[in-house]
């Protein structure tokens, strides 16, 4: 993974991956990890605090995303197993850009 970070905007390269909880379900997701988790884990943490120390679901963060020129918005969840962070990636957005399970993206992560 790749990362470099702007005031408003993270950015990161990682893989497409595909989970399978048995039965029909799958969905497509990147793990950010490295630098860009870094500064998603400090963002989340700033608003736990303000937020009188209550955090989302699961510690999810609304964040806006984008894959090339598709975006889209969504929320990243924290990821025990990495230490970074799960954002899903919708059929439509795979679709959109022609990646899936395998494929290297840039990714452009807004936190809301």
């Amino acid at each position: 993974m790749s990362a470099a970070d702007t005031t408003d905007t993270i950015t990161a390269t990682a893989k497409i991956w595909l989970w399978s909880g048995g039965g029909a379900a799958s969905w497509h997701f990147v793990t950010i990890t490295g630098a860009p988790a870094e500064a998603i884990h400090g963002d989340a943490l700033m608003r736990r605090l303000e937020n009188g120390g209550l955090r989302r679901g699961f510690g999810a963060v609304k964040a806006r995303a984008a894959i090339g020129d598709t975006r889209w918005e969504t929320s990243i969840f924290p990821h025990k197993e990495s230490g970074g962070w799960l954002l899903p990636i919708k059929a439509s957005v795979r679709k959109a850009e022609g990646v899936g399970a395998g494929d290297d993206v840039m990714l452009a992560i807004e936190l809301l």
